[in-house]
């Protein structure tokens, strides 16, 4: 309990360290105050290992402490820039844990072993600063196994790869794309160019899905940057003037043609990323079993549809670049990538109408799949090289051709079974429930989610209206009269009146 006293002080120091390295980013003060909390961690760690010094601990633990300073004190070199010192901390953390790996059982070494492989890129970076340049090639590979670093690594990496680019970049001043030789002066655009193929490499040796599209996102999003700062040379009359000057040769300017290859880069990439999708999907569809058991969606070939659009609209963006309307070479390859995708998409425009039973449709749609394949067999020719990289359309014949017969065969059996099954008793006439229940009716929309059990809203219905009170015998009624009482009021009270004056002056 003593011991995990000490240790909680160490962590939570730690801990708040790595918070203020986030923070760190936008508010640069704050890095005092992160060195500071990593000096209290390893003050607390030193305290560790001298309690661990004691009889009372075995010697599992005294090893797991020495390591855990010796971790804490990398992190504080590390961070300091002392590359030698950090170095020798973390070979000295990365030697214990090995030891204790080799020492215990199966389950206990995952834990040592993943602890061995955090540290590993750490020490790698150290011997490059410390000048080791075969590190870099060694980052770069834990940097694709590990699918992205993480700690105090990760910017420090991506800073690295940066700044060895920009070394090269001063050597590069041009780049050639489809016959046509381009000045290339803006430094960020060089720096693009020169890892462009790096990160296609990478791309392809990418070890799960996960890694390749976020190496995938990672190109796109450096590919926009490069061409945000060729925009902001493409002034309208620095532009206007250099094709009033070049208009003549009917060829556009280098500072244009540089950004139409560099659009046809993110394009390029962006299609070969929804592509690796699409063939993730794919595979998808064939395990829509196992997905069922997991619980997890099933992917539709609706997804695939969404995805070949894009690929598409990708395709007409190509054909639209400045400075490749009469490069028929070009044209003529888009076009049959076009066709190509075009078939997938509606092969699976196809498998979707099958699901939902529309033969018909999805036979039509079938032999336009056919149609669109023998285009492509038969217009490749010189451009077969150029489409290697796209899927293989022998393969989509010979699938659409077993789908053909398995779609012909279920739409038999499909009208087979409605004419066998279909009676006087099993017809429905559109009535809701409520109005057929002397009937007896097989209907399947019974139990699904759109029964008619009802009309609802309700129809008008004639309803008797509020009866009204008229008193017609009010004008057939005589009344008594009335005149003998009141004037027998009226002489009465003039003669007393008058009474009344003559006696009172009596």
């Amino acid at each position: 309990r003593y011991l995990l006293l000490i240790l909680m002080d160490a962590e939570r120091a730690w801990s708040y360290a790595m918070q203020l390295k986030q923070e760190a980013n936008t508010e640069p003060r704050k890095r005092f105050h992160l060195l500071s909390r990593l000096r209290k961690a390893v003050k607390h760690a030193e305290e560790l290992e001298r309690l661990c010094e004691s009889n009372r601990v075995d010697a599992k633990t005294k090893l797991e402490a020495q390591a855990y300073m010796a971790y804490l004190t990398g992190m504080l070199r590390f961070e300091h820039q002392e590359w030698k010192a950090a170095m020798e901390a973390f070979n000295k953390c990365k030697t214990i844990y090995e030891k204790l790996a080799n020492a215990f059982t199966e389950e206990q070494a995952v834990l040592y072993n993943q602890r061995v492989e955090e540290i590993s890129p750490n020490i790698r970076y150290c011997a490059y600063n410390i000048g080791d340049q075969s590190a870099m090639n060694e980052l770069m590979q834990m940097r694709l196994r590990s699918g992205g670093t993480e700690g105090l690594l990760a910017e420090k990496l991506e800073a690295l790869i940066t700044q060895t680019r920009a070394k090269q970049a001063a050597t590069m001043s041009e780049v050639e794309w489809r016959g046509r030789t381009v000045p290339v002066k803006i430094d960020k655009v060089r720096i693009f160019l020169l890892g462009l193929a790096d990160n296609e490499a990478a791309i392809v040796q990418a070890e799960n899905e996960e890694t390749k599209e976020r190496l995938f996102e990672s190109l796109l999003s450096e590919c926009r940057d490069a061409i945000q700062a060729v925009r902001e040379d493409l002034k309208p009359d620095q532009k206007q003037r250099e094709h009033s000057l070049e208009n003549d040769s009917g060829k556009v300017s280098n500072i244009q043609y540089l950004h139409s290859y560099l659009t046809y880069i993110k394009l390029s990439t962006a299609i070969k990323r929804n592509e690796s999708m699409a063939k993730s999907l794919q595979k998808a569809l064939l395990q829509q079993q196992r997905s069922e058991e997991d619980g997890k969606r099933t992917p539709r070939p609706q997804d695939l549809i969404r995805l070949y659009d894009i690929i598409l609209q990708n395709l007409v963006e190509l054909t639209q670049l400045p400075g490749l309307e009469e490069d028929k070479n070009f044209q003529k390859e888009i076009g049959l990538k076009t066709l190509v995708y075009k078939a997938y998409r509606c092969f699976f425009i196809a498998q979707s109408y099958v699901l939902v039973k529309k033969w018909s449709e999805a036979l039509v749609l079938y032999e336009r799949v056919l149609k669109y394949a023998h285009e492509v067999q038969s217009g490749a020719g010189v451009y077969t090289n150029s489409l290697k990289e796209l899927p293989d359309v022998q393969d989509l014949i010979t699938q659409v051709n077993a789908e053909k017969y398995s779609l012909q065969a279920a739409a038999i059996l499909d009208a087979n079974d409605t004419h066998e099954t279909e009676s006087p008793s099993q017809v429905k006439d559109g009535k809701p429930l409520s109005e057929r229940f002397e009937t007896f009716c097989l209907d399947p929309s019974l139990v699904s989610k759109q029964v008619s059990l009802v009309h609802f809203p309700p129809g008008f219905q004639p309803i008797p209206c509020k009866p009204l009170f008229f008193d017609l015998a009010l004008n057939h009624v005589a009344f008594p009269p009335l005149e003998d009482k009141v004037e027998q009021k009226a002489k009465s009270g003039l003669t007393g009146y008058i009474k009344g004056i003559f006696g009172f002056k009596s």
